[in-house]
């Protein structure tokens, strides 16, 4: 008996070994799409959030490679997305051709946005209502996932920013309840997208929003406005906090 037990031991240790051997690791290339915030301008060190999500990520288990391209652009609204005549999504699919050339990665697009549509005045299309928001963002994700097949979208919900937030752009309090209007626009979204194509879009990071009011003095960098200093770019700090959280948010989905 002794020997036939461990001999089953020896067995069921060699197999687990077998079985670790052979587990793949994931390969990503990720097309990081967004705003100033995903561009990184309030940052001081050049590191915007997608490096600090990347970083992240290459320190993850089961994930042995990670290819990016920050596509993110100052300013930008879904409007300015839009396929066909929006000015940035051949941004996108020049990122993406590049990276999904790597065929044994994963191609995933993260995107942020809504800050700059949610103004009442200022950025293109500006005030985008949440119908709009809703249906611009799934035009552009259902052409990224028709042109890449294989292809994941992954969806952050954007940061909070203050409610006396005016530079050339006219945000205020109205604009943050646009904002917060968004988010649950998302969830739908994504719960929309996991029936009609399950496993290709998934929900982001949705605990900056929260996090990033509640500690605004300490992940912000403070501007001077129209209507006195506000809060909208994060700092070196929370573009560190930011990075890590979308970060967090990719490794937890299917890939």
């Amino acid at each position: 008996m002794k020997l036939r037990f461990s001999t089953l031991i020896f067995l069921l240790i060699t197999a687990l070994q077998v079985v670790a051997q052979n587990k793949k690791e994931t390969k990503l290339a990720i097309v990081f799409v967004g705003n100033s915030i995903t561009q990184g301008k309030g940052g001081t060190n050049g590191f915007p959030p997608p490096t600090h999500a990347v970083n992240y990520l290459k320190e993850e288990k089961g994930i042995q490679n990670v290819s990016f391209v920050n596509v993110g652009r100052s300013g930008s609204t879904t409007v300015d997305w839009l396929p066909g005549h929006g000015k940035y999504f051949p941004l996108a699919t020049k990122a993406a051709d590049s990276l999904f050339r790597q065929k044994d990665h994963q191609l995933l697009f993260s995107m942020k946005l809504g800050t700059n549509d949610s103004a009442m005045e200022g950025p293109n299309g500006a005030p985008v209502s949440k119908e709009d928001y809703r249906k611009n963002l799934q035009t552009i994700i259902s052409e990224l996932l028709g042109k890449y097949p294989g292809s994941k979208v992954i969806i952050h919900h954007p940061i909070w920013y203050s409610t006396n937030t005016y530079n050339r752009s006219k945000y205020l309090a109205e604009g943050l309840a646009r904002l917060e209007s968004y988010v649950p626009e998302i969830d739908g979204l994504v719960k929309e997208y996991k029936t009609a194509q399950p496993g290709r879009v998934f929900k982001g990071d949705t605990k900056s929003f929260k996090y990033f009011r509640k500690h605004a003095k300490e992940l912000f960098k403070p501007e001077e406005g129209q209507a006195g200093t506000f809060f909208l770019h994060p700092n070196e700090e929370g573009v560190a906090v930011l990075g890590k959280n979308w970060g967090k948010a990719i490794s937890k989905i299917d890939l």
